[in-house]
């Protein structure tokens, strides 16, 4: 009996495993296949087929292609030449001369077909080998273009194919006809034109008349293939409420062209570019002859205040106003001004309440006129004198015909002198005077300048005289 130690380890009542090893699970049950014949004995094993990779292109139909095409074109050359025998023909019988045998056309040469080669059948291996293809592309294996063998007559064939051209005949030279042999008439050419009468080049001003009235413009004829059309906003010079009401049909309305003739042959017109056009020349006008303007205002900013002047809006610094700390007291007033800067191109009008004051004394006065007025300035070229409001200046040249050693020597600053006008210049702000003409001979102002001065108005007459002289000569 064994001890407590030595304990032997029990025994299962079944059969121990021959292997731990797990099993592998039991195959899915597949329906059973029909049976196969079996291959006679004595038969060799088939060879196993591949799938298809390229397929044979058959020459037959690309060569019978070619063939139409040849024959095509060896009939369109029997023609022409044909064609070429008649034009000959007439020619010798133009001159009086047998007409030649007509060239009967070449019987097409057709290459004799190769017997074809008995061969072995072959299996799927060597039917499908792609080794001779290698180096291709696929422009080799579409073919020639058939567009190219037209228009080149149907020469040069496909691969294998060999073809004899046709004989040509001799071609006759024909001469190229010349632009005379068009029959071409200038003169018709030249009242085609005239017919066309082209109405409504940019910038063009035409007179035409109302027909229609729409909603968003008018329809005006101007004498062009389709009237002109008139936009709302260009019907003219401020607010237009009805444009019925403002242009009635057969209204008779000058315009200037915006833009040509589009595909309908109608043109784009504005009576507002007119109107704003002859407004800038009208006060360029004004500019140039030194004139003071009445505007009204009718706004004002931190800058100055805004005007209105031949439908121009026109604007007047504070610095230019005579009132310029209390400006906005302005609007609604009527002021007078002149020019300081007029620019169509940009738009910009500017005014001068100051220098209209200036430009107000220059309308009183003309050249040829007897001023009086006191030195105020003695510079290096001359004298400026204040005639009331506006400077004139007395150059040295036009004081005395004498010799003076200074300018001080006949008169100084606070002396009061008689002087005639001999130039204005309003649109500069500037008048040149003269004593000189006031002498009866040379240098009298150094002897006896106060003579001068008192009989200043008599002698003036015969200034005047002078001056007209030199108007004319230098004119």
């Amino acid at each position: 009996m064994a001890g407590p130690g030595n304990q032997q380890p029990l025994q299962p009542s079944a059969k121990p495993q021959a292997s731990a090893k797990p099993q592998p699970p039991a195959a899915r049950p597949t329906p059973p296949l029909a049976a196969r014949p079996p291959a006679p004995a004595g038969a060799a094993a088939a060879p196993v087929r591949k799938p298809p990779q390229v397929l044979l292109i058959n020459k037959k139909d690309e060569q019978l292609r070619l063939e139409r095409e040849a024959a095509e074109a060896r009939a369109a050359a029997d023609a022409a030449a044909q064609r070429a025998a008649d034009l000959e023909n007439a020619a010798r019988a133009a001159r009086g001369e047998a007409p030649v045998a007509p060239v009967a056309p070449a019987a097409p040469q057709r290459p004799a077909a190769p017997s074809a080669p008995s061969r072995a059948p072959v299996g799927d291996d060597e039917l499908f080998d792609m080794s001779g293809f290698e180096g291709l592309t696929m422009a080799d294996l579409m073919g020639p273009d058939d567009s190219r063998k037209r228009q080149g007559g149907g020469a040069g064939g496909g691969r294998g194919a060999s073809r004899v051209a046709p004989s040509q005949p001799e071609r006759v030279a024909v001469p190229a006809r010349t632009v005379d042999d068009f029959d071409f008439d200038a003169d018709a050419f030249l009242a085609a034109l005239d017919e066309q009468d082209f109405v409504g080049t940019t910038g063009e001003v035409v007179t035409g008349v109302v027909i229609g009235a729409e909603s968003d413009g008018l329809y005006v004829d101007i004498g062009g293939k389709a009237p002109g059309f008139m936009p709302k906003k260009e019907a003219g010079l401020g607010v237009i409420t009805s444009l019925k009401e403002r242009f009635p049909k057969g209204t008779e309305v000058e315009v200037l062209v915006t833009r040509e003739q589009n595909a309908d042959g109608m043109v784009t017109v504005s009576a507002r570019a007119l109107a704003l056009r002859q407004s800038w020349e009208k006060v360029r006008l004004l500019e140039k002859e030194g004139k003071v303007v009445q505007v009204k205002v009718n706004g004002f900013n931190r800058g100055g205040v805004t005007c209105d002047l031949e439908g121009l809006r026109g604007f007047i610094p504070r610095s230019q106003l005579q009132e310029g700390e209390n400006h906005e007291a302005l609007v609604g007033k009527t002021l007078g001004a002149a020019f300081l800067e007029v620019n169509p191109e940009t738009h910009k009008l500017v005014l001068s309440e100051k220098k209209a004051a200036t430009a107000a004394l220059f309308q009183n006065l003309e050249v040829g006129q007897l001023v009086e007025g006191q030195v105020v300035s003695v510079k290096p070229y001359g004298l400026f004198v204040d005639l009331g409001g506006i400077s004139g200046l007395l150059h040295h040249s036009a004081i005395t015909g004498g010799q003076m050693r200074e300018l001080r020597e006949i008169f100084d600053q606070g002396d009061r002198v008689k002087a005639l006008i001999t130039q204005l210049d309003p649109g500069r702000g500037r008048i040149a005077l003269n004593t000189a003409l006031l002498e009866g001979q040379p240098g009298e102002l150094l002897i006896d300048k106060e003579t001068v001065m008192a009989q200043a108005a008599d002698r003036a007459n015969r200034a005047r005289n002078v001056l007209r002289q030199q108007e004319q000569s230098a004119g």
